[in-house]
């Protein structure tokens, strides 16, 4: 496998973080925390935000800093998403800012200068504590046509940006349409190619993740979301978690073939070749290169999910 590929799936800022799955859950729920590590979820959203009703967020911040040490414990990334407006966002990242919290999830989003007012708050309160400047990453989260349209400036705006996602449904109330696969297909996978080209983690699925009761046709979504691009998505139901968990790794034949491909052709580089047959298909580099994300995202996955068992 060629080592020094800059496209390889892990060369992007987000490095080996694996989100396949997010799941929210209210920080103020402990039925659904006490549960969280049964979830199989990549990652748990800790949500300070939409699920937490305005009284109760001064005493939903105060439950987050136990939370995330107990769900980091059990090897679970931790993220928290909080509130959009700084005068509620400053006390939540007050109350997140910590060893066992991976990332802050922003919603929405406005932009490069939001991202950058947000990422020296975060550094101020990692200096305070001792942690290393520049250790909790960001999700940037676009929710509306004004965003939209500096998504590119968005994901490039801060090394802190790991992930970039388009909120289906926010999203399509800001531009008057209703969330589904027609409507949403072009912002989707402009935000994609965003990412990508900011070197960051595309997350979010074709079309709204909100209707979790046909889990077939998510299933169906999902599989054709990473088609498209997305690397994985949040969910705020624990049935959706495995489909996302299945459909965002790649399927046992595709390594294989993966497999097949990068060994093939990287012993006919070193003999000078750079075109060759494989399963009666021809292979050269960008192919070779698109093999070698396969067997890398294979990799991170399973030693990902060794972690995890391991915890």
């Amino acid at each position: 496998m060629n080592t020094t590929v800059e496209t390889s799936t892990a060369g992007g800022r987000w490095g080996p973080w694996v989100i396949r799955s997010l799941l929210f859950m209210p920080v103020n729920e402990e039925r659904f925390l006490a549960k969280a590590h049964t979830r199989g979820a990549d990652a748990i959203i800790l949500d300070l935000e939409d699920s937490v009703a305005l009284q109760e967020k001064p005493a939903a911040r105060k439950l987050v800093a136990a939370a995330a040490e107990r769900l980091a414990k059990q090897g679970i990334d931790v993220v928290v998403r909080v509130n959009a407006p700084i005068r509620l966002c400053i006390p939540d990242l007050e109350a997140s800012i910590g060893p066992h919290v991976k990332a802050i999830w922003l919603p929405k989003c406005s932009s490069a200068e939001h991202v950058r007012i947000i990422s020296g708050a975060i550094g101020e309160m990692e200096a305070e504590r001792g942690m290393k400047v520049g250790s909790t990453w960001m999700a940037a989260r676009i929710e509306t046509a004004h965003a939209f349209m500096r998504i590119g400036e968005i994901s490039a705006a801060d090394p802190r940006v790991r992930a970039v996602g388009l909120g289906g449904e926010d999203f399509s109330l800001s531009i008057g349409v209703e969330p589904a696969l027609d409507t949403l297909v072009f912002p989707k996978q402009q935000a994609i190619i965003a990412a990508h080209a900011a070197g960051v983690a595309p997350i979010g699925l074709l079309s709204s993740s909100a209707d979790f009761s046909d889990l077939d046709t998510m299933r169906q979504v999902v599989r054709q979301s990473r088609r498209f691009g997305f690397l994985g998505s949040a969910c705020i139901h624990p049935n959706v978690v495995p489909i996302l968990n299945e459909e965002f790794r790649p399927a046992k034949e595709e390594v294989e073939k993966a497999r097949r491909i990068s060994d093939a052709f990287y012993a006919a580089v070193k003999e000078g070749k750079a075109s060759i047959q494989v399963d009666g298909k021809m292979i050269d580099y960008p192919v070779a290169y698109r093999a070698d994300r396969v067997l890398e995202r294979d990799r991170l996955i399973r030693e990902k999910e060794a972690k995890m068992r391991r915890a």
